[in-house]
């Protein structure tokens, strides 16, 4: 197996998603600087397609503006408002508890350590370090299911589980890739590296890449 030149990769990939469509979370930071919509964004977008996040989220802002906006609602009403984003029954359920566990624990402001966020209903290390990252533009390694796999893929690491793979890359991948490496990985992964049948005929860095556990490409 070739070894991995990270830094000749990530500098390939960083200018061939230029062009592709940002993640939602991205998009909500960029349009708003608000951290609470931030988190709220990263929680309507686990398992589901940035398109449907895209809209209910709109949907939900135009109603909710601030955390204690949530308090207004019943369960039942923040349910209309998020579907049909995945498990919106159960996502609906955590929202409404937010405003509670923020008053109690953390004064009403969304934390800004990995370690806090995870206390919040709905927050799980994916989305903490999400959160860090795009809301408070702090080190951070998100790891989704597109960063797993091409990480794997390309011979980078070798994990088995998203909690492995968040754990080896924050004792190997520099830290100056922290930031920005799950939105120039999901980008790819959504476009070009896909989980299934990837397009390694017409990859950048498929002379980089050792494409293990790639049984059929395009």
């Amino acid at each position: 197996m070739r070894s991995v030149n990270i830094d000749k990769i990530y500098s390939i990939l960083k200018k061939e998603v230029i062009d592709y469509k940002v993640p939602i979370v991205d998009l909500i930071q960029i349009q708003t600087k608000d951290p609470f919509k931030v988190l709220i964004t990263t929680i309507l977008s686990a398992r589901t397609k940035d398109g449907t996040t895209s809209i209910a989220a709109k949907k939900l802002f135009i109603k909710i503006k601030k955390i204690k906006d949530i308090e207004k609602f019943t369960q039942k009403e923040i349910e209309k408002l998020i579907y049909p984003v995945g498990f919106y029954k159960t996502k609906a359920k955590h929202l409404k508890q937010l405003p509670i566990i923020l008053k109690q624990e953390f004064n009403n402001k969304i934390p800004e350590t990995i370690e806090e966020l995870i206390k919040l209903p709905g927050v799980g290390r994916k989305t903490a370090n999400l959160v860090v990252t795009i809301a408070f533009n702090k080190p951070g390694i998100c790891v989704d299911t597109h960063v797993h796999k091409i990480m794997n893929r390309i011979g980078y690491i070798e994990t088995k589980t998203p909690y492995e793979t968040e754990m080896r890359l924050r004792d190997k991948l520099p830290k100056k890739y922290w930031k920005t490496i799950n939105s120039i990985l999901v980008a790819f992964g959504q476009n070009l590296c896909t989980p299934i049948s990837p397009h390694c005929s017409n990859c950048p860095i498929n002379k980089y890449c050792n494409r293990l556990g790639v049984k059929k490409s395009r």
